[in-house]
């Protein structure tokens, strides 16, 4: 659904139209509501079930924070798709393409709701894991490192968002995008860290780069430091974009 302009679009037009758009499509808001819900629920699950003697799963008190991150973010990584890979799947982009000919102007739209979008999901569920961790453990802010852990928690998210968003731009193809990326957010990237061959260029992935700033202890195997983490993610986040707005330059209506 694209709602009309009169005259040329603007960016507050194109953003209002990409808002209706998420609102109006039962697909695109209901995963961002099941990336909050896992991430939170099973969090609490675990937290509970390890209970206060053990406190977190792991000597890292973070595991327990996001140890639902590790589920979640895969909805995010769908959420990322969805926002213009269904347009890709009906046609419909060209319909959008029809109403805002500039195409950077409707790629930066989808990005910047892309990215509100994310840092709402980021909060919620970095402030809802934290908040049923801390009431099991008593965990608090106090802990060393783990202000630094909760805001790479919660700009984790719109780092995936535009990074599958700008690789399904890419692609061009909604089921392309989907049956790569989350096979490969949820098992490909943990299957290549646990070969000793591959494990070196592994940990240099976006997604396990973004998860690493969210620990609070450093792991010797790791050559970066936790915001170096968050760093080479926000590369593959910029590159990807970079990577879509000429893909959607190039796209021939």
């Amino acid at each position: 659904m694209t709602t009309p302009m009169t005259g040329a679009p603007t960016a507050l037009n194109v953003l209002r139209s990409e808002r209706v758009k998420f609102t109006t499509l039962p697909s695109q808001w209901l995963a961002p509501l099941v990336a909050v819900a896992l991430t939170v629920g099973i969090a609490a699950a675990v937290n509970a079930a390890y209970g206060e003697a053990d406190h977190t799963p792991g000597e890292d008190p973070s595991n327990g924070i996001f140890y639902g991150l590790l589920f979640g973010h895969v909805a995010v990584a769908c959420h990322g798709v969805l926002l213009i890979g269904q347009e890709f799947n009906t046609r419909m982009i060209s319909v959008s393409l029809t109403a805002v000919p500039r195409r950077g102007l409707l790629y930066g739209g989808k990005l910047a709701l892309g990215i509100g979008l994310g840092l709402l999901m980021g909060l919620a569920s970095t402030a809802g894991s934290f908040l049923v961790v801390a009431a099991t453990t008593g965990l608090d802010f106090s802990t060393p490192g783990l202000a630094r852990a909760f805001t790479a928690g919660v700009l984790y998210h719109p780092l995936l968002v535009v990074l599958c968003l700008g690789l399904t731009a890419m692609l061009r193809n909604f089921s392309a995008a989907l049956g790569l990326l989350v096979p490969m957010v949820f098992l490909g990237t943990t299957w290549l860290a646990a070969i000793p061959g591959v494990r070196e260029a592994g940990q240099f992935l976006p997604d396990r780069a973004g998860l690493y700033a969210t620990r609070t202890q450093p792991d010797p195997g790791i050559h970066y430091g936790h915001w170096s983490g968050l760093l080479i993610m926000a590369l593959w986040a910029a590159a990807a974009a970079y990577g879509g707005l000429r893909a959607m330059r190039r796209y021939t209506v």
